[in-house]
């Protein structure tokens, strides 16, 4: 189950976990591995006309006799999508709370006009999913042996059959790049990429990235670090494969990094610290993951959390760690963490 206490590490198994074995031979049927296609890797028409065809980050080509329309994806990846005005007919993954309200992963989705095929992570119905009949699957990955994002590992053999998946790699990479990559999908699916609410997007965008680089670059000595909670644990988060904070990163904000020992023990992604040792590393702003399977800043009762200089300061602001592809969800992003930058005193 992967719940508050399980987040980072089962995300640790799926990354161990490697490939999805299989997934070739299906593929093989629906598409190719075309190492020649080159550039951004597509070839696209106006929704319901033309073949159509895209290779994705695994380099696999998927090809149909038309533009698919009958698309299946992962929540955030169909919010992505949604937001460029491509709409999915079925979601797995978090996509609704317990009080049936949107998932924070779901975006502006209109969560009551889609098929929730599982709603939480790792959890996909397949008779469900094959009564839609999708014509593809769309997800992130995580690693560099392209394992679906939240397919369930135990009938990802079954789904593999039913339609052809594409994958979007957040792995090791800057946030820019599979906001790229979002983009060049959604455009071969028959979204309208010059529409003026998709150009404002992506120009508030680069806008709220020079603010961040402004803010980093003005106080330099603000040390940000990037959290999450679980009843047992606190996650300080490295920044060297997330997409987010890679990108933050380089636009000069100063994190705090976990050791290198504590991070080879997670696959470099993570240390896991007892709440008694919650302050082992000084901080001035703290980041603290979004996701429904944590546990958010007001809902932690240890007292070593309450002591920290800068949950004292209230210098404690969100993070996304699977953030929703498109420039109108990032720019949040990077606005939030500069404006917490700008104001920050150094308390750490």
């Amino acid at each position: 189950m992967f719940n508050a206490r399980a987040t980072h590490p089962t995300r640790r198994g799926i990354l161990a976990a490697g490939g999805a074995v299989g997934l070739g031979a299906v593929l093989a049927a629906c598409g190719d591995d075309d190492a020649d296609s080159g550039g951004s890797g597509k070839e696209s028409g106006a929704a319901g006309s033309g073949p159509w065809s895209f290779k994705d980050d695994r380099g696999t080509t998927v090809k149909l006799d038309k533009v698919p329309t009958k698309i299946v994806a992962f929540t955030g990846v169909a919010a992505a999508l949604h937001d460029y005005g491509v709409q999915v007919e079925g979601v797995f993954g978090p996509t609704t709370t317990k009080d049936g309200k949107p998932d924070v992963q779901a975006g502006d989705l209109d969560v009551d006009k889609v098929t929730v095929l599982g709603n939480e992570w790792g959890k996909l119905n397949v008779e469900k999913y094959a009564a839609l009949a999708p014509e593809v699957l769309v997800t992130t990955t995580f690693d560099t042996a392209g394992t679906l994002w939240s397919v369930p590992e135990e009938s990802k053999d079954k789904i593999a059959k039913l339609a052809p998946s594409v994958a979007v790699s957040v792995f090791d990479r800057q946030l820019t790049q599979p906001l790229q990559r979002m983009w060049e999908l959604a455009e071969s699916l028959g979204a309208d990429m010059k529409a003026k609410k998709v150009t404002d997007a992506k120009a508030a965008f680069e806008k709220a990235a020079a603010r961040l680089r402004a803010a980093a670059k003005a106080k330099p000595e603000i040390r940000v670090l990037a959290g999450s909670a679980s009843p047992e644990l606190f996650y300080v988060s490295g920044t060297n494969l997330s997409v987010d904070l890679e990108y933050f990163k380089a636009l000069g904000v100063n994190f705090v990094e976990p050791s290198e020992e504590a991070k080879k023990a997670t696959g470099g992604w993570f240390e896991s610290l007892s709440w008694e040792n919650v302050d082992k590393y000084p901080a001035d702003v703290i980041i603290m993951d979004d996701r429904a399977s944590t546990i958010q800043p007001a809902d932690i009762t240890e007292g070593t959390w309450k002591q920290l200089p800068a949950v004292k300061a209230g210098q404690v602001i969100s993070r996304s760690p699977e953030p929703i592809l498109s420039y109108d969800k990032c720019t949040p992003l990077l606005d939030n963490l500069a404006e917490a930058i700008e104001n920050a005193k150094k308390v750490g």
